[in-house]
């Protein structure tokens, strides 16, 4: 049995080999923070696929992948599935991925199991493979679910890191990677492929960020050859890898043993917002940030509303919250008050928001002050 712990400053590994199931059962309750699975896809292959000149395409033909029929490929799936939602912590999630072969009897199994959906993420290939035999598109995608373990679990989602990446911009829920080739693809005694279908790492460093803090435990569960370990150890995660078959938990061990972890500066996220303090307006008026009857304005000058002593804005016979009285002002449903309400410092308009920065500072929540008052 292949075993090993990878020690570092602040992340260690395993890989345990055996059947998935079986090794799963093996693990604490409520232990890990998220899972990646990569499963079989059930492929259901009737024969060698050949190219226009008749030389095989080197596929996926491996007994791992085959079932006998649909109502055993389910069984299978739920099993695991079962055992990895009951080894997530409260506020762990689980990534699935698949092709439209089984992705499609994984959601289903997913949400009878209890999970929630948060996503499904399509990853576009930038170069799949073409589609000999001219009767289907070219599938040129894979499809993932990201879940949580219940309804009520608060996952991890750090979307201030992910919109800075994506210079300013939201992420979107379709992500273009290449599939795993040149260097980065680990071949066999002989040159060919060590694993029919390994997993690029640059997906993998994209789901770490997005739902993983450093330290945190991520666990796979067909560990393959170690995609999900090498990404977890260079950015500071643990990782369980389960693999059955020796010689690519072999290769997974050796490929682990010559990553190098990033320092710890180098992997901290963005802080969530929604896991800072919360800052009431309010609490703003009290600490004396500002006072009532100051004036605010909306972005443009194009409103003015006055500052009341119970936190409170008053605005052409209205009164409300900052975020009820934006959107009356406005004609809309909902607002946020936080970013459309601004008072002026030095002849400039700057939104209320940078106001929490100050009171965080006065109230011993961080290091300094975000905002020049002006006063």
């Amino acid at each position: 049995m292949v075993s090993r712990r990878v020690k570092g400053r602040s992340e260690s590994g395993r890989i345990l080999v055996g059947d998935c199931i079986n090794e799963l059962k093996k693990i604490a309750t409520a232990s890990v923070d998220l899972v990646f699975a990569d499963p079989p896809y059930n492929l259901q292959l009737a024969g060698d696929l050949l190219r226009p000149n008749n030389t095989k395409v080197d596929g996926v033909d491996d007994a791992w992948d085959k079932f006998q029929d649909f109502a055993e490929y389910d069984s299978f799936c739920r099993a695991w599935l079962k055992e990895c939602r009951r080894v997530l912590k409260p506020d762990g999630a689980i990534w699935v991925i698949g092709s439209y072969h089984n992705i499609f009897r994984l959601g289903v199994a997913i949400q009878d199991l209890g999970f929630w959906i948060q996503n499904d993420v399509i990853w576009r290939k930038v170069n799949p493979m073409p589609n000999f035999r001219g009767k289907r598109f070219t599938n040129a995608h894979e499809t993932m679910i990201w879940a949580g373990r219940d309804r009520k679990s608060r996952v991890t989602f750090n979307y201030e890191s992910l919109k800075a990446s994506n210079d300013d911009l939201q992420m979107r829920s379709d992500w273009l990677f290449p599939i795993c080739s040149g260097p980065e693809r680990l071949k066999d005694d002989g040159g060919r492929k060590a694993h029919p279908t390994q997993k690029p790492e640059a997906l993998l460093h994209r789901i770490m960020i997005a739902s993983t803090k450093p330290g945190d435990t991520v666990l796979d569960p067909f560990f393959g050859t170690g995609t999900t370990g090498a990404v977890a150890k260079r950015l500071g995660r643990k990782f369980i890898g389960i693999e059955r078959d020796t010689d690519y938990a072999r290769a997974a061990d050796e490929r682990i043993a010559k990553v190098r972890p990033l320092d710890l500066d180098a992997i901290e996220a963005i802080p969530s917002k929604r896991s800072e303090p919360r800052i009431p307006f309010g609490q703003i008026l009290e600490l004396g940030i500002l006072e009532p009857g100051q004036k605010l304005f909306g972005p443009r000058r194009e409103v003015r509303a006055e500052v009341r002593a119970d936190g409170t804005l008053a605005c052409a016979g209205q009164q409300a919250s900052i975020h009820r009285l934006g959107a009356m002002v406005q004609g809309k449903a909902a607002c946020n008050g936080w970013t459309y309400w601004h008072f002026e410092a030095e002849g400039k308009l700057r939104p209320i928001d940078v106001l929490r920065g100050e009171a965080k500072r006065q109230l011993g929540l961080s290091g300094s002050s975000s905002a020049s008052m002006g006063k």
